[in-house]
């Protein structure tokens, strides 16, 4: 396999664009209890000339994916200097989006995306308890109509953050899907041929600056911790970049949360739904959280980036049953999404299809901090001694931990 070429970003230093302050990681935390231990994958050994190098890269994605669908990607084309510019363009957005701006492009998720502006009291349209999460998510039409869908501020960037997401999608996402594919023991390009979206940088996903702001103790009270609920992502992968404060929790083999560690640099990779009902549940939909970061964090801001990888909208989510995996070892009915698919599937009900099964969730989501939805009876229910979040899309139960 010819050797991937690495990112080539358009200059910073063009006429026109304006200054923009070099990104500075905060201090990572001091605590070191209660931390996962993820998987680290070379991405750079998919181009080895050696077959037993790639066999073995395949057989540790295998596991990490099997076990914990969580894992690092290091070595995957992006430098240490280009990744801290993109942070250092996501900076730049919240320190410089006009008032204007914030209203003109407010995200609605009523509609089923979370496309534009979203403001720092909850995940609905109209402003619920302050969360201080900002976001700003590019969608498929926002890459298209950049100069009425997207913040002033960031139009002289846009070449940097378009050929960021390109490279991404294209590149990075690309050849992870390649290895997983070959897991499932099928062709290369199969899942980026079949399944992945196309279409503008992020297909039908979506692309995220979000920004995590220290909360109220009022807010921190009635959400008990949390930022966002514990949760699987409804896509294909999700590319997460490695951040020093510790607010992403992993729901571990053991049945706790375990803070995600940070390794400079690396890609956080967790698996979605669709890849979980693809794979016949062989690959696990990565159940997490965030939540407040360690005492030592406490009052400092999380930013971060986030690609969000979707397949086909009209697809109708069922195994590849042509996987040889598949066809020798069966499916895992115990995993989480895959068996509730499988049994609507048995008798004779219609799943949704992706575009379905994102959209009712980002229209029905809930916030930590909705106390009358958030307790059991409503929208939890305690299995085995845990409280668990149990929602019903479409047919479809789903139940996660807290």
């Amino acid at each position: 396999m010819a050797p991937t070429a690495p990112f080539n970003p358009p200059p910073a230093d063009l006429p026109g664009k304006p200054f923009v302050s070099q990104w500075v990681p905060p201090p990572a935390t001091k605590e070191t209890h209660n931390f996962a231990e993820l998987s680290t994958i070379d991405l750079s050994l998919l181009d080895s000339d050696d077959p037993a190098v790639v066999g073995k890269l395949v057989q540790q994605v295998k596991h990490a994916i099997r076990h914990d669908g969580f894992l690092f990607l290091e070595n995957y084309g992006v430098s240490l200097e280009q990744l801290h510019r993109q942070f250092g363009l996501a900076q730049y957005l919240y320190n410089n989006i006009s008032e204007e701006d914030k209203q003109r492009l407010l995200f609605d998720p009523e509609t089923g995306a979370w496309s534009g502006y979203k403001h720092p009291y909850g995940f609905k349209r109209h402003r619920g308890p302050p969360d201080g999460i900002e976001q700003f998510n590019w969608y498929k039409p926002d890459w298209e109509d950049t100069e009425n869908r997207v913040p002033k501020c960031l139009h002289p960037f846009m070449d940097e953050i378009e050929a960021f997401c390109d490279y991404l999608t294209k590149s990075v996402n690309r050849r992870l899907l390649t290895l997983l594919s070959r897991v499932l023991e099928l062709p290369d390009d199969y899942l980026w041929e079949n399944v992945q979206s196309h279409g503008s940088p992020t297909g039908e996903g979506y692309f995220r600056h979000a920004l995590f702001r220290p909360v109220q103790k009022k807010t921190e009270e009635a959400s008990k911790g949390l930022r966002m609920h514990g949760h699987t992502d409804f896509g294909l992968t999700t590319l997460l970049f490695s951040v020093p404060i510790s607010c992403l929790q992993i729901w571990g083999r053991d049945d706790q949360w375990h803070y995600a560690p940070y390794k400079p640099g690396a890609l956080v990779v967790n698996i979605g739904d669709t890849m979980e009902i693809v794979s016949g549940g062989h690959f696990k939909a990565t159940r997490h959280r965030v939540y407040k970061p360690p005492v030592d964090q406490l009052h400092e801001e999380r930013l971060s980036l986030v690609l969000f990888n979707s397949s086909v909208g009209d697809l109708r989510m069922a195994p590849a049953y042509e996987s040889p995996l598949i066809q020798r070892e069966g499916c895992v009915d115990e995993q989480g999404v895959y068996q509730e698919f499988k049994n609507r599937t048995a008798e004779g009900k219609i799943v949704p299809t992706n575009r379905q099964w994102r959209e009712i969730q980002i229209a029905t989501a809930t916030d930590p901090t909705d106390t009358e939805h958030n307790r059991v009876g409503v929208h939890q229910v305690v299995i085995n001694g845990k409280i668990m979040h149990q929602r019903e899309y479409m047919g479809v139960k789903v139940v996660l931990p807290v």
